[in-house]
């Protein structure tokens, strides 16, 4: 597995609020929230500051306020009040929740998003081609049938649990494209939502009997609880299967996912063009068209899970 370094936000996620160096001849002010601690929000920041940098965006022409919400929508709230009084020329969000939260509540400064799995269906945006407000941005929403391709050279599924958390739109939207793909396949779905951690040691053991595999989808409750999840599911030689490469990393088995890495950078260059007076409802919003097969080894050795080759040479 390819080990992400996160070090270089470690203030941003510690610290309520970091601020880089104040320079009074800045000609403009970014302000960068981030809904959690999740490792691809901070590498889906650095891919867009790191475009921007390119651009000759840097310190101390720009400044850039970074904020992080910790996974509290309440919190998240409280900053984008913060980043309305900033008088800010661009607003840079990593997430569904921190995205809805700023764009409900700021008009009249550009925002571009990322980390975002449909801006359309959680109501950020009006269409794809077009956002019909002040927001634009990329997107990790990918077609289930690109997870269902490899999974399928794994092993025969007939039953396969969904984790979601009810109230976490991100997560409800990938349960519901899942609902609409497996049935096409043949494989029964069986819903799990999660709300508190406690549900997990009473639900998922019972689950774990009655189904071939585990989607997991990313709901902060999940999240935080994913490496114990992953454990449960591969002493009981149940696979894994995610969209997102951070709970790859933290223990489940496969993920066809979308490098958030790149699809800061996508966004960072719609940001460019933001900043250079291109509307942001002219920019089309794109999924991450770059989709990478990662497979945890770990965790197939754990589980004495028989991965075929072809899998495996194809898989980072």
């Amino acid at each position: 597995m390819r080990h992400v370094n996160v070090c270089f936000y470690a203030l941003a996620v510690c610290a309520v609020s970091f601020f880089w160096p104040y320079d009074a001849q800045a000609t403009r002010k970014i302000g960068v929230l981030m809904f959690s601690e999740e490792s691809r929000y901070q590498v889906a920041a650095r891919g867009m500051m790191d475009k921007l940098r390119e651009e000759g965006m840097v310190e101390p022409g720009t400044i850039f306020l970074i904020e992080n919400a910790g996974a509290n929508k309440a919190r998240a709230v409280e900053l984008v009040k913060k980043f309305a009084a900033e008088k800010l020329d661009l607003i840079f969000t990593l997430g569904t929740s921190a995205t809805a939260a700023t764009a409900r509540e700021i008009h009249d400064v550009p925002i571009v998003f990322a980390v975002v799995y449909d801006p359309v269906e959680a109501g950020i945006a009006k269409s794809w081609q077009t956002s019909g407000n002040n927001t634009t941005g990329t997107s990790t929403k990918l077609s289930m049938t690109m997870i269902l391709d490899p999974f399928k050279s794994l092993k025969t599924v007939k039953k396969m649990a969904v984790l979601y958390t009810p109230g976490e739109r991100n997560s409800e939207l990938v349960y519901k494209d899942l609902q609409q793909t497996l049935s096409a396949h043949g494989i029964r779905i069986i819903p799990v939502p999660l709300t508190k951690k406690e549900d997990i040691a009473v639900i998922l053991p019972a689950v774990i009997r009655t189904v071939d595999a585990i989607y997991i989808t990313g709901s902060n409750l999940i999240d935080s609880q994913v490496s114990m999840i992953a454990d449960m599911a591969t002493q009981a030689k149940v696979v894994t299967v995610t969209h997102l490469e951070d709970l790859v990393q933290k223990g489940v088995l496969l993920g066809v996912c979308a490098d958030p890495y790149q699809g800061g950078r996508l966004s960072g260059e719609k940001a460019v063009q933001v900043l250079k007076g291109t509307k942001p409802s002219a920019i089309p919003i794109e999924p991450i068209r770059e989709r990478r097969l990662l497979i945890n080894r770990e965790t197939m050795r754990a589980g004495q899970f028989h991965i075929p080759q072809e899998l495996l040479k194809r898989a980072q």
